[in-house]
């Protein structure tokens, strides 16, 4: 009854659809403005659907300048085991450990780190789908930078920027790992996650200070938390969005998520790592963790729909056409069903 009555009274743990509900007439206007359901889709006119959803990692690392992020090789999922090993260790030259993560994947479903062969054998006999093997950055410090441009512009906003730390428990070598999950902030709205994903852990105690990552995955749906650095927003951090959106010359929504070794080296555009780029469907993640009220969020969020409208309006003038009701449609279903098997797996 507690945990209820603080969702309900905390909106940043509601369901996405209440939350976004009141201020859902906003986003219909601009579908009835643009005659289009998918008026997003030419946003950014490189990526599928304009990134809304259901776009492959590849698509989006094949428009970043080479060494911005982390080395990347695909994986099909039906190889054999001996043919994955060739490639991993042999022709990409991996060692453990290593991140791996479907190539059309969202919110954090089937991330891991793996650490060891028998991981990377039960890894790629569960997965039914191609995926990444990604190098692991060691970088201390993991952000988020969401940036947006209109076309007819040279400079674009950084409009958001974040630092995360990652949902972790530290033990206080008395504690089985169950009840410091228990007593966590925020890993105890995730009893089920939790179960699944540390089943075989969860007697195990921890020695004092020792710290244990809940997950690897930096969401807020994963229970990441969020620190707002937007008094950090400057001149030299726009400067290194700016040429990043110029690289292609298509990029032009959506959210950075970034490793660094600092948030001044970040600003040099040195030592950093993208991790994802998310296009159109990115939300703007800054909204979390920073003390806003939920009227203060509905701002922020109308804000960026206003300027994902205005852009997507403006490359639909110039060449990029909206889709179809009807390809649209078809790729939010086949979209949506990609992601419900995944979850079965995760």
């Amino acid at each position: 009854m507690k945990q209820f009555f603080q969702r309900l009274t905390n909106w940043e743990l509601w369901n996405f659809y209440v939350l976004y509900f009141p201020i859902s007439f906003v986003w219909f206007w601009y579908c009835w403005k643009s005659r289009s359901v998918w008026f997003f889709s030419s946003s950014n006119p490189t990526i599928t659907f304009g990134g809304f959803e259901g776009e492959s990692k590849r698509e989006m690392y094949d428009q970043l300048p080479p060494a911005s992020f982390p080395k990347t090789i695909y994986l099909l999922h039906d190889l054999s085991f001996e043919d994955v090993k060739k490639k991993i260790f042999f022709e990409a030259g991996f060692s453990y450990p290593f991140i791996v993560k479907p190539d059309v994947g969202m919110k954090g479903i089937l991330f891991r780190k793996i650490e060891n062969e028998d991981q990377l054998r039960k890894y790629h006999e569960r997965i039914p789908v191609e995926y990444i093997v990604q190098e692991l950055i060691e970088m201390p410090v993991e952000v988020s930078v969401f940036y947006f441009r209109h076309p007819a512009n040279d400079k674009g906003v950084v409009s958001g920027f974040i630092q995360k730390e990652l949902l972790e428990v530290f033990g206080d070598g008395q504690s089985t790992l169950w009840e410091l999950i228990l007593k966590h902030p925020r890993a105890k709205f995730r009893l089920e996650e939790m179960k699944h994903r540390h089943e075989q852990r969860l007697d195990r105690i921890f020695p004092k200070d020792q710290h244990f990552y809940l997950s690897y995955a930096g969401n807020h749906n994963r229970g990441a938390r969020f620190i707002n650095l937007r008094d950090q927003i400057d001149e030299p951090l726009l400067k290194v969005f700016d040429e990043l959106s110029h690289y292609t010359g298509k990029f032009y929504y959506g959210r950075y998520d970034i490793k660094c070794q600092s948030i001044e080296d970040l600003k040099q555009g040195k030592n950093y790592s993208i991790l994802e780029f998310n296009g159109s469907g990115a939300e703007p993640n800054h909204i979390y963790d920073a003390g806003l009220s939920i009227w203060q969020a509905y701002r922020e969020i109308l804000k960026h729909w206003k300027a994902l409208y205005e852009i997507s309006k403006y490359n639909h003038k110039n060449g990029t056409p909206y889709w179809s009701y009807s390809r649209g449609k078809k790729f939010l279903k086949q979209a949506k069903r990609h992601f419900r098997m995944l979850e079965k797996f995760d």
